[in-house]
């Protein structure tokens, strides 16, 4: 009797992994002939199933703009973390401007990445699996719904794109300096030197370069760094904060949109691209070393000098448990704004320039 259970129950459990298998392949696939064989001009949205065995359903909501012409494969995606809103309303907006008659080759929009992150209000994370879509790429087709999201992504739509555009923020405890970044990717010359170019024309002030050092076997965590591996031109804006859609913050990441479309010669809606531009290429990070109640003076975008006390965490009665100076002299690119802080969280990030030979 408990053999003939075990046995049902083992079929049952094969039949709904083959059926959620099935229907994901059936949605991916709807995704490459939509791609492939859409008249143009023309828009479609798409709504590609994504389960897991651990019984949570959903989709990726995925929109094909085509332009009357044919030419580069432009993807945006936001809402990577849910409560990182003004990239998520800036998307919602620029999918209502694009005119089609006005577009030359094809944008694809992922308006929100990780709808279990936004539909659950839990920053970072998606509050149905726990997992951060935003450090579990390439993904894994067999893995919770957060993982075969990334999965997706990466064998269907980051192949197709020519251009890969990440746009984040400040999520719901972050204060951040809006800007916008890239990976100086030695190895592919070509798309780096178009990163930064794009970069330059966006429209931010800050353009910020991160090393490159992964190999192509490391998994590469982040989606545009995961499209940089794959060869790809990917770029991040990094643009709004503290849970809250800032109106400035939309109209920026917009600005940027189109400046790198008109780059691009895709889109004609180009904006003024004249401005200051500084340049950060030099990262640290401050963490926590202990759990408590976080206090600093300082906020995103203040300079700060080596060895200067820049907060410190205490306990529930008040004593000082943890000080923290300085690292070196530079910007505060992005620092943790609410009190809460835990063991091993970054606080605060610290940028400047060095001479390179770039």
């Amino acid at each position: 009797m408990i053999l003939i259970h075990t046995n049902r129950r083992l079929k049952r459990g094969l039949l709904i992994l083959g059926t959620l298998l099935v229907h994901c392949l059936q949605a991916q696939n709807d995704f490459r002939l939509r791609f492939e064989n859409a008249e143009r001009p023309s828009r479609h949205n798409l709504k590609i199933a994504v389960s897991d065995s651990f019984g949570n359903e959903g989709y990726l909501p995925v929109s094909i703009f085509k332009g009357k012409v044919d030419g580069p494969v432009f993807t945006i995606i936001s809402g990577v973390h849910g409560l990182e809103y003004a990239p998520i309303i800036a998307v919602q907006q620029i999918m209502q401007e694009v005119d089609l008659d006005l577009l030359y080759g094809t944008i694809i929009f992922i308006p929100i990445a990780s709808r279990g992150s936004f539909y659950t209000r839990t920053p970072y994370k998606n509050g149905e699996d726990g997992v951060n879509l935003n450090g579990a790429f390439p993904g894994n087709k067999d893995g919770s719904i957060t993982q075969k999201t990334a999965y997706l992504i990466t064998k269907n739509i980051i192949p197709v794109s020519d251009v890969f555009l990440d746009i984040h923020g400040g999520d719901a405890p972050e204060d951040l300096l809006p800007f916008i970044c890239y990976y100086n990717n030695k190895n592919r010359p070509e798309q780096t030197q178009l990163a930064k170019e794009l970069s330059d024309v966006s429209g931010f002030e800050y353009v910020v370069s991160y090393p490159y050092t992964i190999t192509d076997e490391e998994p590469a965590k982040y989606v545009f760094k995961q499209a940089v591996q794959d060869g790809k031109t990917g770029l991040s804006i990094e643009a709004g904060k503290l849970g809250i859609v800032q109106e400035e913050a939309v109209a920026l990441i917009k600005k940027g949109v189109f400046n790198m479309l008109g780059k691009m010669k895709m889109y004609r809606k180009v904006s003024d691209s004249n401005h200051t531009i500084t340049r950060l290429n030099d990262q640290v990070y401050i963490k926590s070393k202990t759990k408590g109640i976080f206090y600093s003076s300082l906020k995103a975008g203040d300079s700060v000098q080596k060895e200067q006390v820049v907060g410190y965490t205490t306990d529930e009665f008040g004593a000082v448990l943890e000080e923290y100076k300085a690292s070196k002299t530079g910007l505060i690119l992005y620092m943790l704004a609410t009190p809460t802080i835990n063991k091993g969280e970054t606080l605060m990030c610290l940028s400047s320039f060095i001479s390179t030979n770039e």
